[in-house]
């Protein structure tokens, strides 16, 4: 933990990139509200065609437009925020009651420069309790976006913000991050939803998502990645497909 200064508090811009996010809008941001009223939340929408933008109107918060994509969307709210610390918490998430308190102290110190809290999923899956608990360790394979990055602007914009692909972007910000200074924990967690875990398969969803990572770190181009990711939820939702889907992915990356 790094030693807290007494200065002047930070500012914060909580950014929500979302697209067709209408169950779930209104729960991230009034996990922000409810502990913070005065703090600036900018909901980023991607061309929803349900009630995402109405219910984010009606929560009185600002709604920008962007391309849909969520390193597109978080570099526009980027863009419209004025706070010095950026939080980018997704639609599907939510934050926990202690969490400005905790950002306040970290970021008091001018050494921090970006974090994330800690993951804690929204379903008991002893599986998902798992992978939870290994987002407390710092590498590419275990700290993502759904654990809310957090980051100063300045730093944020010195590092060229997030590239603006279609899957992993998360991953890129923070793995050039660590290039160049501590990636910090907060010891709080962030709430978010294992429905994706649910509807493809705990184990399934992890592997995928372990073999994305790997063909990312060996170069392959980050089209080629969104494609094959939307290669396995295609088949997934088709039922028996989803195994022609995996055999495609693992052929292609031999």
């Amino acid at each position: 933990m790094p030693e807290f200064h007494d200065q002047t508090a930070p500012t914060f811009s909580v950014i929500v990139p979302a697209l067709n996010e209408a169950a779930r809008i209104v729960s991230a941001i009034r996990s922000v509200t409810s502990q913070k009223a005065t703090v600036e939340v900018l909901v980023v929408d991607g061309g929803s065609a349900d009630l995402t933008v109405s219910l984010a109107r009606r929560e009185g918060v600002r709604v920008a437009y962007s391309q849909s994509g969520r390193g597109i969307q978080c570099n526009a709210g980027a863009r419209r925020a004025s706070g010095d610390i950026l939080i980018f918490l997704h639609a599907d998430s939510c934050l926990s009651n202690d969490a400005f308190k905790t950002l306040s102290q970290y970021f008091s110190n001018p050494s921090v420069q970006i974090g994330t809290f800690r993951l804690k999923f929204d379903h008991p899956h002893w599986l998902l309790c798992f992978y939870a608990a290994c987002t407390r360790c710092d590498s590419v394979f275990t700290r993502f976006g759904d654990q809310c990055i957090v980051v100063r602007k300045s730093f944020f914009e010195s590092m060229g913000g997030f590239p603006e692909w279609q899957l992993l972007e998360d991953v890129h910000l923070l793995r050039r991050a660590r290039r160049v200074t501590k990636i910090y924990s907060f010891p709080t967690p962030v709430i978010t939803s294992a429905r994706r875990f649910l509807r493809m398969g705990v184990v399934r969803c992890q592997l995928i998502n372990g073999w994305l990572i790997l063909q990312y770190l060996l170069g392959v181009a980050p089209a080629q990645l969104a494609q094959q990711y939307r290669d396995f939820r295609r088949g997934r939702v088709r039922g028996r497909q989803h195994v022609e889907a995996a055999a495609l992915v693992q052929n292609e990356v031999k």
